[in-house]
């Protein structure tokens, strides 16, 4: 499963790869890694949007260990495979529930049009094939297309969804999921919420409604927020997590459609830059196509290297 899931990875970061790959290709065929060499290469890095504080720093790394030697593309790739997984395994980090919190709740947020609703179905499917017990939240009430879309995952996945009317008090859901989940011994509950970042004050009150309704139910909730990003926004994604981190404490990132994107490298800065958990990568549309991130597979399938060693 690990070696298919890489092949597939390796198939969504393809337009990356070939962005990264493509032009690593085109500049090392065999060459000195002089001043001019090094100048391309961080110029390649930061348009494939691993960002100047990464590209600065890998190309540091190069210049300590290989200037002025000659090298071939693909000597530069597993280079900076390793110093990519260098940066990313620190942020490699499955999601696991706490056993202590029963039901430990999960807050999805994220802008609209990112894939949270998509991402919940997606978990909700990968947590019920472990045995565990799951409930869902359609809490982005202004949108009757997400909570029927949540209904549909709860159908498929045979996990209860709590939702209301359109224009529903999503905090009044939250208490009712939460009075449900607890009566009925689900051990997770994951909530949508709505994602209209142009109404950023409306936005904070509604999140910070809901938690305070959760925690008069349990003092500890929301036990992880996750954030979803869209790959295919690139640089904006930086601003996201920043707006919503002063909206709500984010405690782990799920990044997605990285199958339509060429970039891909907006992980590696995400990573450089906030240091917080990366819990999943989503490279299509089916349900197994959101997996556990890998920091090692990852950093290969973005500069194009054919082999992973299998994870196990």
């Amino acid at each position: 499963m690990a070696l298919g899931f890489f092949s597939r990875l390796k198939q969504g970061l393809s337009r990356s790869t070939q962005k990264l790959g493509g032009g690593l290709s085109g500049m090392f065929t065999r060459r000195r890694l002089d001043d001019e060499a090094l100048e391309e290469l961080e110029d390649l890095l930061i348009t494939a949007d691993l960002g100047p504080a990464v590209a600065e720093r890998v190309i540091e790394s190069f210049r300590r260990s290989r200037f002025g030697t000659e090298v071939t593309d693909d000597e530069i790739r597993a280079t900076l495979a390793d110093e990519i997984a260098r940066i990313l395994e620190p942020v490699a980090q499955p999601f696991e529930p706490d056993p202590a919190h029963k039901p430990h709740v999960v807050l999805v947020v994220g802008v609209n049009g990112v894939g949270k609703t998509t991402t919940i179905g997606k978990m909700a499917r990968f947590f019920t094939e472990q045995g565990r017990k799951v409930m869902l939240v359609a809490g982005d009430t202004f949108r009757a297309a997400a909570v029927e879309q949540l209904q549909i995952w709860g159908e498929r996945t045979h996990c209860p969804v709590i939702a209301g009317p359109p224009g529903a008090d999503a905090a009044g859901l939250a208490f009712e999921a939460l009075t449900r989940a607890r009566a009925e011994g689900a051990e997770l509950v994951f909530m949508d919420t709505a994602g209209r970042l142009h109404n950023k004050s409306a936005l904070m009150e509604e999140l910070a409604k809901i938690i305070r309704v959760m925690r008069k139910f349990d003092e500890t909730a929301p036990h992880s927020v996750l954030l979803v990003l869209d790959a295919t926004t690139g640089q904006n994604a930086m601003e996201q997590v920043r707006v919503f981190r002063e909206l709500v404490n984010v405690t782990g990132l799920v990044v997605t459609k990285l199958d339509g994107s060429a970039k891909g490298g907006i992980v590696v800065a995400l990573a450089d830059a906030f240091g917080l958990p990366v819990h999943a990568v989503g490279v299509g549309e089916q349900a197994e196509d959101l997996r556990p991130f890998d920091a090692r597979d990852y950093a290969r399938g973005l500069v194009g290297l054919a082999d992973a060693p299998v994870a196990g």
